[in-house]
């Protein structure tokens, strides 16, 4: 297999190097720094060295004495110099060379230089402070600029000598920042806010060195950008130089195997990755996360990206084929609502792998000395989710939430529907200010979490029975009318709900039946249409009585008082005004696949029913006639009480 030679400054450099060890291929690099070579060490890249070998005739030397067939040149693509000594002793040796190249990009509203003293000499003529993002070598340049030390703020890497440079010339303190890249449009955004800058010079470093987060955070900031051009220059992009590699080389590169996307649940706060997970972090060439995961995780030597949306990930991944092996950080476990099921659906040709991490269900029940092993796992975090409703009929409830606001959302429902449950909420948990907080739902009311919270709820008594069945004198009733416990339950065991299921009640009454859909469909919602005032206030308390905040009552006459209202999967009509036919018309038009339950206390709201089922080409699929009977004592004896029977009709398309 042909030996090569590469010099590396990008990330496009670092992935072919590894390619190519991969193929078979001899592989000797060379770097700037020992930043660099770190990285490529950590590739178990054997032959790895930092320095350029001493210009042009140097390089040659190293050409014959490696025997190379090829030199890769995916330098920097403002590393002119060496560049050009590249390109001299390939044309000296007779050697073939292949240029890297990333792809640039520039804007109407940018001031385009040649070089940094250039940008220097146009901004000694404005005003406002200068974020500096060339780097250190050229820092001298911006002390022409009058007043620098106050208004000039450079960021360069964090090292020794990026440092001492910097600070020989004036820059120190606060216009001194020392960080490694690429950075996030949240930190750039963050930075130029920071220190005040109107103004932020930058080289074209491509997609891969964060150069349109620094063109996005401009545009959120109102700062402008000097960019300093690229140098003249001409070659390959990554698929073609992979292309061309393969040809030289006799062998396919794509192959060193699928690129690998590990997903990583990276657990609680600063410290909480498993040591297995960390190790594959610091092996990835690209990590990928929110800010916030990416700052905790203690990341160095890869390129990041702050991303979260599965669409956009895959989006990056598919536009930078130079990442092959990238990791992705998830929030606590990539079991337990992460986004690992979307980027497992949009990572199609990938390899993928998955690293589990402590989910926060585990934690706080830990922290707290409770087992979990019979606790309903929730989330309220970006979703809704009737927590409420689980925590009546569970003892231990716990759930994902979205900072002091969800927290504080929950804490006022359960005060409403369980005020006698025990509330705990986690904020920031493994970070160094972890709260853990106990009380009544009312102690809790208004306090101030942090942004990451969780809840665990103890109900000391969960009522589990069957939420279909409740007696009619456990009801707030007044005068509205109310379908009656033998009717009610077998009309919502018709409707055969599921626990997600959006469901109608229209002519609610009391709500018994709305109460009663809730309660068979808690992850569900039930939107109560009641034209009586008096009755939907009723519904209002009932309830509330039953723990039953997913029923949504509607004030107002169907079909008009449907209008707005989402989709529904099931309805149930107890009452139609005369307007059987437009309610059932109009519950076709929101979804043709809804089941109906219509319940018919006449001959003639019967013979009515079927004519509309006729009518709209629906199949009757059952009609029950119940005839129910309760006894009364009488002295020592029970009378029977006949109550009045109950047509009840299953109708669908």
């Amino acid at each position: 297999m042909e030996d090569i030679l590469i010099f590396s400054g990008t990330t496009e450099g670092r992935a072919i190097s590894r390619l190519l060890k991969s193929a078979g291929a001899g592989v000797h690099v060379r770097v700037a720094t020992q930043y660099g070579a770190d990285a490529m060490a950590g590739d178990g890249i054997s032959d790895v060295q930092v320095g350029s070998c001493g210009g042009a005739e140097g390089i040659a030397r190293e050409i014959r004495a490696k025997g190379c067939r090829c030199v890769v040149d995916a330098t920097h693509p403002y590393a002119s110099i060496i560049s050009e000594h590249i390109r001299q002793a390939c044309e000296a040796t007779g050697t073939e060379l292949v240029r890297v190249l990333r792809d640039a990009g520039s804007r109407d509203d940018m001031v385009v230089v040649g070089s940094v003293r250039e940008a220097a000499e146009y901004l000694s003529k404005t005003e406002g402070n200068i974020l500096a993002t060339t780097g250190s070598k050229e820092a001298e340049e911006y002390t022409r600029i009058p007043g620098f030390a106050g208004r000039v703020f450079m960021r360069v890497l964090s090292t020794p000598d990026s440092v001492s440079k910097c600070s020989s010339l004036g820059f120190e303190g606060k216009n001194l920042i020392c960080a490694q890249g690429p950075f996030s449009e949240e930190f750039n955004v963050a930075l130029i806010n920071h220190v005040g800058a109107e103004w932020i010079v930058t080289k074209d470093s491509g997609p891969s060195g964060g150069f349109p987060e620094k063109v996005s955070a401009a545009e959120k900031t109102g700062a402008r950008i000097v960019l300093v051009a690229r140098p003249p220059d001409s070659g390959l992009s990554f698929a073609e130089a992979v292309a061309k590699l393969e040809g030289i080389i006799g062998a396919k590169l794509e192959g060193a195997a699928k690129r690998k996307v590990t997903l990583i649940g990276i657990g609680m706060g600063e410290d909480g990755m498993t040591v297995r997970s960390s190790k594959i972090a610091r092996n990835a060439d690209l990590v990928v996360g929110a800010e916030r995961m990416l700052r905790t995780a203690g990341i160095k030597g890869a390129d990041t990206l702050a991303e979260y949306r599965a669409d956009r990930i895959s989006k990056y991944l598919a536009a930078h084929p130079e990442y092959r092996n990238i990791a992705v950080l998830l929030s606590g476990d990539i079991g337990f609502y992460s986004g690992a099921k979307k980027l497992l659906e949009a990572l199609d040709g990938f390899e993928v792998e998955s690293e589990c991490g402590i989910s926060t269900a585990a934690y706080l029940c830990s922290k707290m000395g409770v087992p979990w092993q019979n606790a309903k796992l929730t989330s309220v975090h970006g979703r809704e989710f009737n927590v409420a409703g689980a925590a009546r009929a569970n003892e231990t409830v716990f759930s994902l939430l979205s900072g002091t606001e969800g927290a504080n959302a929950l804490c006022a429902e359960l005060n409403e529907y369980l005020p006698d449950c025990t509330v705990t909420i986690g904020s920031n948990l493994g970070y160094r200010d972890e709260m853990i907080v106990s009380g009544s739902p009312k102690d809790l009311m208004g306090k101030d979490f942090g942004s990451l919270c969780a809840a665990l709820i103890r109900n000391p008594r969960p009522d589990a029975s069957c939420p279909i069945w409740i007696p009619d004198e456990e009801f707030i009733r007044g005068d509205a009318p109310m379908t009656k416990s033998d009717v009610r339950a077998l009309s919502v065991a018709k409707l055969r709900l599921s626990p997600d299921s959006v469901a109608f009640d229209v002519g609610a009454g009391t709500g018994s039946v709305s109460v009663a859909m809730a309660l068979d469909c808690p992850e569900g919602k039930v939107y109560a249409i009641e034209r009586e005032d008096a009755a939907a206030d009723l519904i209002e308390l009932n309830k509330r009585k039953f723990c039953a905040p997913n029923v949504e009552v509607v004030r107002g006459l169907a079909p008009e008082a449907m209008e707005g209202l989402p989709t529904p999967t099931h309805a149930f009509i107890g009452g139609s005004s005369g307007n059987l036919k437009e309610i059932v018309g109009k519950l076709l038009d929101m979804n043709p696949d809804v089941r109906m339950v219509i319940n018919s206390v006449t001959l003639e709201t019967l013979s009515e029913t079927m004519e509309v089922i006729r009518g709209m080409g629906l199949t009757e699929e059952e009609t029950v006639c119940i005839n129910a009977s309760k006894a009364r004592k009488a002295g020592r004896y029970h009378l029977m009480t006949a109550q009045n029977p109950v047509y009840i009709t299953v109708a669908r398309k």
